[in-house]
């Protein structure tokens, strides 16, 4: 099998907090790499009642969700080098195949789907173990309410 790896970073975002924060790392990887970075949501058409699919397109809500994860993730200031795609699969199969040009895969520990609580998502377990080049899975800061409010800890 012969890899053909590229210099950019592929960053998997479905606009979960854990995987804006996988991209702000990505950014922060990709600055000091000097690799510009391709972010990519997927989507899959789910079983849905033809007169629904009259008003919703599963293609545009995972555009929006892209492009809120960019706008949540650096406040309307992107990296200059940062493409962004969506792409039609399930997510795991999706970010397999583009680990093969890609120099890194960063995702977040959790997606929105699957259960609460789990350490690691299948999305990112798949990749973890499938991927064609190296994988950073990024867990999400839990902070409490003492942890985030400077004050508090005077009031102890």
């Amino acid at each position: 099998m012969s890899n053909t790896h590229s210099h950019h970073i592929v960053v998997g975002v479905d606009g979960s907090d854990s995987s804006i924060d996988a991209l702000r790392y990505a950014a922060r990887l990709g600055k000091a790499l000097k690799e510009p970075l391709h972010v990519v949501t997927t989507w899959t058409a789910p079983p849905i009642d033809p007169y629904l699919a009259i008003e919703w397109s599963p293609s545009e809500f995972a555009r929006e969700a892209l492009d809120e994860s960019i706008q949540g993730a650096f406040a309307g200031n992107p990296p200059h080098d940062l493409t962004s795609e969506v792409l039609l699969g399930s997510a795991a199969r999706t970010l397999i195949g583009l680990s093969n040009s890609a120099s890194m895969l960063v995702l977040g520990s959790r997606g929105h789907g699957g259960f609460v609580g789990l350490l690691l998502g299948s999305v990112s377990a798949a990749c973890a173990e499938h991927a064609h080049c190296p994988v950073l899975i990024v867990h999400t800061k839990k902070t409490t309410d003492s942890e985030s409010s400077p004050s508090s800890s005077d009031e102890t």
